[in-house]
């Protein structure tokens, strides 16, 4: 961007920021926000990368390369691995400083120090979840000379000369909105961003989800509505069959409240941090495809993890190489050491959230309710451990001060009327810098798999294929094995060490396939082991495999899989939740005499059920599934008895799929009317309301306000949510459930999308929401957002010598050298 555009791109920021409100902190007064040197100018003075710099970092070993591409990925070629960490850290604290600490902090429970009592709440949820202390252990347990102590130093050392260095013109626009200085990176602050990133990934087995249920329905229909295993079977280890298998059953009728439940349940409390799932917003999909099915006789393989969208990205672009030893691209979490997802020279890796229960609770029996020192464990009275934790503001100033008491277990709070304790894998040192730095070298799926065995938090679908033809998957960390009927979504006696996990699943018991029979594998957040094969509990409530159906579906129906098959398959509109629940409702309303359900069935029976952005009925369809989730539930949302509204989740679809299979089941009767309802009355008046409704809100269904791309957008929100910061109702193709899935607010979806070709010489395509630099005047700050959009893909470079990114391959040069 010319200089005079970057000027006036900044008088525009700063008009759009005192013109809209903004969310977080006071808005500096205006006469500061332009100052030449601190203010808005300034930040446009540093929106771009020079065509050639050079600086200093201290610990340097040797001269270090830095060769930025035409997409702004820089390209650091150095002597040694700790040179490659320490220039990490410096190009990443160069494009993403505010981002650094944010996170940081955001896992570290000290956000108030930033931002200020706003945020006060995350940060008590952060420190009172154990978060910190965790940190502070698996630090301590790192010998000071060890691979993993060493890659945390040198990375900090890149970052703390950063902003050594900083001049005034080059500190973060959000630092001098809210009137402050960067922090100085400590080591540590990596696993509080690694253990922040567990806590976005935690599920627990919904203990009192399962309380809340059968307290209002009884014991065997809340079974049956959160069932530990989904009643439709796609899981990610093959297990023979060639198309999804419906395991349904006679889902009980709603019986009488569990009395045992009924008073804990009135006074339950949630833990927000750690709130059930909502059905599908949050999924990641990743697959693979052996030779013999790739029509270039290569193996391919595609990542794409979906997380909450940020401007900037949760995802930093990087190619990390020491000739002769290491030769890696990918993106990394700003403030990780490593590549976290993406390739070398032999192979190419992603990852999936396994969705499994890895977090218990217990119920304990402490000696005093009110103020308990001491917890009972078989039969004896144990202290517990106490952490004063001391929240401060911007200025130093005290905000609030809390006591936090912690057992053998874990974190100890009271909820529900009881004390609770929690036990999380994340909490126990289970660190994954070392698995990260080691797959950097693989040179093969067994290699990776091995390099892997350390890692232990959070669990993940790992996926990998390489050069030799090989794909392998594995659920990847720390399960635990747990005593009695090994379940976990149930409270547990914390009286008693009988209850406490008796150690962890083995490598070889773990859902896994290396190169299947079907010549291809995939993963999108399902149940990972079909229970016939493996009955032991890994977790319970699992999505509706959805998204696991429609890829193996496409996958099953071509031998001679292209890279740009690879690629359209990420932003496929089709859905198989969609080609199940479309007939259902159009089966009910040709029975139905009404008029206005004719006439909506007439409207939905125009859809071809893919999620295009041009469609204009998919609107109608999600309306109908709305209202038959509000008409089905009616014994959870207004309990007999129990005014208390509902706070959990509806049941999954599956179960909704498995009702449909039994018209005259118990639930489809609206308890709330005279008339006994059945499967078909129910439908009916879903898709009766739904036209209702859309009319109501969008006009008449061929005004033009029925457009999917008028009614569903990404909604990407800078990291302060300053809208005029953010890039707000994106139009995208996919829908609910579909391969490319959107939530009702549009804030989570496609985070990194990446196709990798492991032929003689390994070729990857990849784009994510948004730009490398957090600079919002810098032109590469949101350059990937209209190709991301439109579901394309960029061709990665991926050079062997830094002289091969020349002439218009190549953007800027940054030359770094030992300190004096």
């Amino acid at each position: 961007m010319p200089w005079f555009g970057t000027l006036l791109a900044a008088l525009f920021l700063a008009i759009l920021l005192y013109a809209g409100a903004r969310p977080i902190g006071p808005i500096p007064p205006l006469g500061n926000f332009l100052d030449p040197v601190h203010g808005v100018w300034a930040v446009a003075a540093a929106a771009e990368l020079p065509s050639a710099s050079s600086a200093r970092i201290p610990g340097l070993l040797r001269p270090v390369r830095v060769r930025y591409d035409r997409r702004g990925v820089p390209h650091i070629f150095a002597e040694s691995e700790t040179d490659v960490q320490r220039a990490l850290g410096y190009v990443v604290a160069r494009d993403r400083l505010f981002q650094l600490e944010l996170q940081a902090r955001a896992g570290a429970g000290t956000l108030t120090e930033l931002i200020g009592p706003d945020v006060l709440s995350i940060d008590r949820a952060a420190r009172g979840l154990g978060l910190p202390g965790a940190a502070e252990r698996a630090l301590a347990a790192l010998d000071s000379t060890s691979a993993e102590r060493t890659s945390l130093n040198a990375f900090a050392d890149g970052v703390n000369a950063w902003i050594d260095q900083l001049s005034a013109r080059q500190v973060p626009l959000e630092y001098r909105l809210l009137d402050r200085r960067p922090a100085r990176w400590q080591p540590i602050n990596t696993l509080h961003l690694l253990n922040r990133m567990g806590w976005t990934l935690a599920l627990s087995g919904n203990e009192v989800l399962r309380l809340e249920t059968r307290a209002r329905v009884g014991r065997a229909a809340a079974d049956a509505l959160f069932p530990i295993d989904n009643p439709i079977q796609e899981p990610l280890q093959p297990n023979g069959q060639t198309a999804p298998r419906f395991d349904f059953i006679k889902v009980p009728p709603p019986g009488p409240p569990d009395t045992q439940f009924v008073e804990r349940e009135k006074s339950s409390i949630r833990q927000s941090s750690l709130m059930p799932r909502a059905e599908d917003a949050l999924g990641s999909n990743n697959w693979a495809v052996s030779p013999a099915r790739s029509a270039s006789g290569f193996a391919l393989l595609a990542g794409d993890p979906h997380l909450e969208l940020t401007l900037p990205s949760i995802w930093y672009e990087a190619h990390l190489v020491v000739p002769g030893k290491l030769d890696v691209y990918g993106v990394t979490i700003p403030g990780a050491p490593s590549i976290v997802i993406g390739f070398n020279r032999a192979l190419a890796w992603t990852f999936t959230n396994t969705e499994s229960d890895v977090m218990d609770k217990y119920a304990e029996s402490v000696d005093e309710d009110a103020r308990p020192n001491k917890y009972l464990l078989d039969g004896a009275w144990v202290p517990m451990t106490r952490r004063v934790e001391t929240y401060r503001g911007k200025g130093g100033e005290v905000l609030a001060v809390d006591t936090l008491l912690f057992n053998r277990r874990g974190p100890i709070n009271r909820s529900g009327g009881r004390w609770i304790s929690t036990r999380w894998t994340v909490l126990e040192g289970a660190s994954s810098l070392r698995a990260f730095a080691a797959v950097a070298h693989a040179g093969s799926v067994a290699d990776y798999f091995k390099a892997m065995e350390t890692y232990g938090a959070p669990p993940q679908n790992m996926l990998v294929a390489d050069r030799a033809g090989s794909i392998g998957i594995r659920s990847t960390g720390r399960f635990p094995v747990r005593p009695g009927d090994g379940r976990g979504d149930e409270f547990r006696d914390g009286t008693t060490s009988a209850s406490d996990w008796t150690g962890d699943w083995s490598w070889s018991a773990v859902p896994q396939s290396v190169d299947p029979r079907q010549g291809f594998l995939a993963s999108a957040n399902q149940q990972p082991i079909d229970p016939r094969q493996h009955p032991r509990y890994l977790g319970a409530d699992w999505y509706s495999p959805w998204r696991a159906m429609r890829i193996n579906l496409l996958l099953r129906a071509d031998s001679q899989v292209s890279v740009d098959d690879m690629r359209r398959f990420q932003t496929d509109p089709g859905s198989a939740r969609a080609d199940l629940f479309v007939p259902a409702f159009l089966a009910a309303a040709g029975l139905s005499h009404d008029s206005s359900v004719g006439r909506a069935a007439a409207l939905l029976a125009q859809w071809d059920r893919r999620y295009l952005r041009e469609n204009q009925r998919a609107v109608l369809f999600e309306g109908a599934m709305q209202a038959l989730s509000r008409r089905l539930w009616d014994e959870l949302t207004d309990p007999v008895g129990n005014p208390r509204s509902w706070q959990g989740p509806y049941p999954g679809e599956s179960v909704v799929a498995e009702l449909l299979a039994d018209p005259d089941n118990a639930w489809w009767d609206d308890r709330r009317t005279s008339v006994v309802e059945h499967r078909d009355d129910v439908l009916n008046a879903a898709l009766q309301e739904a036209l209702q409704v859309t009319v109501a809100i969008h006009g008449e269904p061929d005004a033009g306000g029925w457009r999917w791309d008028r009614v569903r957008h990404a909604n990407i929100y800078h990291l302060l949510r300053i809208p005029a910061l953010s890039r707000l109702e994106l139009p995208v193709q996919g829908g609910p459930s579909t391969l490319s899935p959107s939530s009702g607010s549009g804030t989570e979806g496609p985070s990194w999308r990446m196709v990798v070709q492991l032929g003689p010489n390994v070729h990857g395509w990849g784009t994510y929401p948004g730009g490398q630099s957090g600079n919002p005047v810098s032109h590469r700050y949101a350059e990937h957002l209209q190709q991301w959009m439109a579901g394309e893909l960029d061709s990665l470079r991926f050079p062997s010598r830094i002289e091969e990114l020349t002439g218009e391959d190549a953007s800027a040069s940054l030359l770094l050298e030992p300190a004096r």
